[in-house]
């Protein structure tokens, strides 16, 4: 009785928030949509084909496994086949195994299964080698709920591909127990409007592409701090806060048509006084409060019947007629079906529950076979299973999530987003993390300081402590705590050594920290201390993807917490950054393009190695910003005997592709500085030319490789005798008169730059044509500029690359002589030099001149990676503007890349395509606005401003023997570059 009155005063309560579905609601079988005839007619014809027994059997769901052995697979064949079971749930397995057993379950039903899982993040819930896309908590701290609605369609699609037709998502629990050991981060949140917003999305998302999406746990799981997989959870909730809060969400589901909702195993004293009557055995909550008060229509499903909260109160099988005679329509993981059928014979027979009322729910039942397209069975397509999974648009909306999440929760020193990154040392310490990991691998590229890795996230203190003095040179320490767990009690995974180090770091002046929390957000209760507070809320490759590009501006933080940590760290918490327009890491997708097209780049790199056209090589496309495709190839030699692996981290020479990273990088800054007028003539700023042939030369001409200028003139010739190498020009040891290492062990004079300067002055000049120098690639035009640019700079040329243009923009690896910075192991190698150097060059530059002169050249002697020279090169695409700094204050690039002279396709030092020669250096789906350069050594990149993409390819080519051509000769850079556009969606 009394029950009968709260429930009374719940219906009350509920009318008056509008929670009750009024009477002029549709009153269609499942509440959400009016049958078809044929719809009817395929119900009626299978449940009149069943006998009394087999309609019973239709009532289970039982559990299957993919990873079980032949035992379990023949008892669920023996339960399909003999019971009639209705349906499956699958559980632990991998994606091709469930779909093979699913194809044979269903080829022995005589009415199809209605197949399920639990897939509330994805198949990965439950199968290896699948996709996670995120927990609710995640998407929760989203900006925008479209993202909801594309992770469900992508679940959905994956779901039907294996043959799944329901989900047991979302959960729509209103987490407000920061204890919750069981929801948590499987909720939207704490604010009853978003977790209902985002349900809605998530179903939506499932039933436009054909899952039934079941909502749960009826009436609310989120203010517990019990487990109910292991123990009843009891629900205090009085009627207030059950009406306003737990039950909101699921009546705004009901509205929109949710077509099943999952009751809890909790215990409510609101409803029930036998303190162990779980809500699913419930009669006063199913079918009082559910079916009839909230007038839900659809299925009802139980929890997992083998939950300890209900099955240790219970034999196996009883507890299946205590859920059926409660209200709910499909059992779920009934652990006895034989058992379970006998009891609900008795339960019919005793009066409990009526034929009639069993019937319906079979019915009930049919009907979601129906929409669920079981009309018409198909098999799964083993064949193109995988193909069908692994969707590239799946990755695209796994990465948004991400990017839409990740939350600045405190910048007090408004260290965030990373800016002059020449100011900044930065040092990254993962905890609970082993080496290579994501995370690592992504700071590393916007930044060269050290990452250093402690696995064991309890680690003791001594870890920790051994670790301060390797800081000392750095002023800003990134700390991100990685494989946290959900457990309030365990402090979800963070070690008190870790805290205590945390605090020391905090406590230094001279430094500042960055805290990153790759887990649950209520465990940022234990860092709140920290200045400057980051939640990236999983620990996965997307979020590790992610996390690194917030903290460095090439994505804006735009998340909020979705629950309250602390009191200082409320619901709501987020603070946005700026977008500098860093490189940034993401899909093809993203950007217009196919991934699977793209793809095709690898045949073409892998022919690179296997036809010895180089030894390995790393290549790199970005569009509109974004690197999409970045990979390494092969191996620093072809010695297989000890294979060292080429890695994202390679250095390359990168030979003639110095010109445009290099020296032309200083001759656009003095044109956009003023300093350099391009219609001058170069004695103007070298007055030594005036004695010379080349003292009309124009600045524009020497740029345009149409000055008159030799393609190359001898230079070290002249300082090889038949000896050997010339005492005058080289020595053993280094000295003050001969600084310059051409090898190691091998140093050149001080005046090497200067001898070569007095060849280049006295080089002759081509013949003209009709009264015009003929257009002729040379080297000695950037001799000239290297020359003219220190003149005006007053500084060597790679001090002022490093000061301007390398340091602020993070580029560790782009530099001229490398081994000052970085052990051989670290560099691929280039030619066995058997003329005049005798030795294996490996990280001295490859070009003889640019060697004899201390590595230093106009035209050769840099040394990158390629993610570095992706970097340099997007900062030209975007004509200066790059990481929230201008490096040009006029479009200068855009100048200097125009062609601008009939009969001469480059541009000012850059090169470009050539329309006239099909086998040119650019692809000939490259727009004629395309420009960049090719290096002698195997390298090249290609900026299309068009199309806003960077290509970039580094090998080594000339390893061991410089007269290798096998790279031109199976076009292999061109061929890249033809994927490239190939890989375009049309818009």
């Amino acid at each position: 009785m009394l029950k009968d009155f709260r429930i009374g005063i719940l219906v009350l309560l509920l009318t008056i928030t509008g929670l009750v579905v009024s009477s002029s609601a549709p009153n269609d079988d499942d509440g959400t949509r009016p049958p078809s005839v044929a719809e009817e007619n395929w119900v009626d014809s299978v449940f009149n084909a069943m006998t009394p027994d087999q309609r019973l059997g239709q009532l289970f769901m039982v559990a299957a496994y993919s990873n079980k052995d032949k035992k379990h697979v023949q008892h669920i064949d023996e339960l399909v086949r003999t019971y009639n079971i209705g349906g499956l749930m699958f559980l632990q397995g991998g994606p091709r195994r469930q779909a093979s057993l699913t194809n044979r379950y269903q080829a022995e039903a005589k009415v199809p299964l209605l197949i399920a899982m639990d897939a509330e993040w994805g198949l990965d819930m439950r199968l290896d080698s699948s996709m996670h896309f995120a927990k609710q908590m995640t998407l929760g701290a989203m900006d925008d709920d479209q993202y909801v609605y594309q992770m469900g369609r992508e679940i959905a699609l994956k779901l039907k591909t294996l043959g799944v037709h329901v989900s047991f998502s979302p959960v729509i629990d209103v987490n407000s127990n920061p204890d919750n050991p069981v929801i948590g981060n499987r909720s939207f949140g704490e604010n009853k409007d978003q977790v209902s917003k985002r349900g809605i999305a998530y179903i939506r998302g499932l039933q436009d592409h054909g899952i039934i999406a079941v909502a749960k746990h009826f009436p609310g799981h989120g203010d517990t701090d019990v487990d109910s997989h292991i123990a009843l959870p009891v629900i205090n909730s009085d009627m207030a806060r059950l009406t306003n809060v737990d039950l909101y969400p699921f009546q705004q589901s009901f509205q929109v048509g949710v077509m099943g909702v999952m009751v809890g195993h909790l215990y409510m004293p609101l409803f029930d006084t036998v303190r162990t009557l779980s809500a699913t055995l419930s009669h006063n909550l199913v079918t009082g409060l559910l079916k009839e008060k909230m007038a839900y229509k659809g299925l009802v499903f139980t929890d997992a019947l083998n939950m300890k909260s209900v099955s240790g109160q219970y034999k196996p099988g009883e507890v299946d007629a205590l859920a059926l005679v409660a209200g709910n329509d499909v059992l779920l993981f009934s652990e006895d079906v034989p058992v379970a059928l006998q009891k609900i014979r008795e339960a019919i027979t005793a009066g409990k529950i009526t034929q009639e009322d069993v019937n319906y729910r079979v019915r009930k039942i049919l009907r979601a076979k129906y929409w669920a397209g079981l009309n018409h069975y198909q098999p799964v397509d083993l064949p193109n299973l995988l193909t069908n999974l692994n969707r590239p648009l799946s990755r695209l909306v796994q990465q948004q999530i991400y990017e839409h999440a990740v939350t600045v929760a405190k910048n007090q020193d408004d260290v965030l987003p990373f800016h002059r990154l020449d100011t900044l040392r930065i040092a990254t310490i993962m905890i609970g993390s082993n080496a290579g990991s994501t995370f690592g691998e992504i700071m590393g590229k916007y930044q060269g300081g050290a990452v250093y890795t402690i696995p064991n996230r309890y680690a003791p203190d001594s870890s920790f402590q051994r670790l301060l003095p390797r800081l000392a040179p750095y002023n800003v320490v990134v700390v991100s705590l990685h494989n946290m767990n959900n457990t309030p009690v365990h402090s979800y995974g963070i070690g008190e050594a870790a805290l205590k180090f945390i605090k020391q770091l905090e406590a230094n002046p001279r430094q500042k920290t960055v805290v990153v929390a790759m887990g649950n957000a209520y465990g940022l209760k234990y860092l709140e201390e920290a200045r400057t507070l980051v939640c990236g809320y999983e620990d996965n490759y997307p979020s590790q993807l992610v996390v690194p590009q917030v903290l460095f501006g090439a994505l804006p933080a735009k998340g909020r917490l979705p629950v309250t940590v602390s009191p200082t760290l409320k619901a709501g918490t987020g603070l946005p950054t700026p977008d500098f327009r860093r490189l940034r890491y993401g899909t093809p997708e993203s950007v217009g393009m196919d991934s699977r097209i793209l793809s095709q780049i690898d045949n073409i790199a892998l022919e690179t190695v296997a036809y010895a056209a180089a030894p390995g090589c790393q290549v790199i496309v970005a569009k509109d910003g974004a690197v999409v495709f970045d990979k390494s190839y092969g191996n620093y030699t072809y010695d297989k005997s000890s294979p060292q692996p080429v890695n994202s981290t390679t250095l390359y020479d990168l030979a003639s592709v110095t010109k445009v990273a290099g020296t032309l990088q200083a001759v656009m800054y003095l044109k956009d500085q003023g300093k350099l007028n391009l219609d001058a003539k170069v004695s103007e700023y070298l007055p030594e030319l005036r004695s010379t042939n080349k003292k009309d030369i124009l600045v524009r001409d020497v740029l345009m490789h149409q000055a008159g200028l030799k393609p190359g003139i001898p230079t070290w010739e002249r300082t090889v005798g038949k000896t050997g190498l010339k005492p005058t020009f080289y020595a053993s040891a280094k000295s003050a008169d001969f600084p310059n290492e051409v090898v190691p062990g091998t140093y050149s004079t001080k005046a090497a730059d200067d001898s070569v300067w007095v060849w280049t002055l006295r080089s002759g000049l081509l013949p003209k044509v009709k009264g015009k120098y003929p257009v002729e690639y040379s080297d000695l035009s950037f001799i000239i500029m290297k020359r003219l640019c220190e003149k005006i700079l007053n500084q060597p040329i790679e001090e002022f690359l490093q000061k301007t243009f390398y340091q602020p923009l993070g580029l560790s690896t782009m530099t001229y002589n490398p081994l000052q910075r970085y052990p051989k192991s670290c560099i691929a190698p280039s030619e066995n030099d058997t003329y005049y150097r005798k030795t294996q060059l490996q990280g001295t530059v490859h070009d003889q001149t640019a060697a004899m002169i201390g590595g230093v050249g106009g035209h050769a002697g840099l040394f990158s990676n390629a993610n570095d020279l992706a970097i340099l090169m997007q900062m030209d695409l975007q004509n200066g503007r790059y990481g929230g700094q201008r490096f040009f204050q006029t479009p200068v690039v855009s100048e200097f890349a125009r062609s601008s002279e009939a009969g001469n396709r480059r541009g000012l030092g850059w090169d470009r395509g050539n329309p006239e020669k099909p086998e040119g250096p650019t692809s000939n789906l490259s727009p004629a606005s395309t420009f960049g350069h090719t290096g002698f050594t195997g390298t090249c990149v290609w900026i299309d401003p068009q199309n806003k993409i960077v290509y970039i390819f580094l090998s080594n080519r000339v390893y061991p023997d410089g007269g290798n051509n096998k790279l031109r000769q199976y076009n292999i850079r061109t061929r890249i570059h033809d994927v490239i556009y190939k890989s375009l969606t049309k818009t």
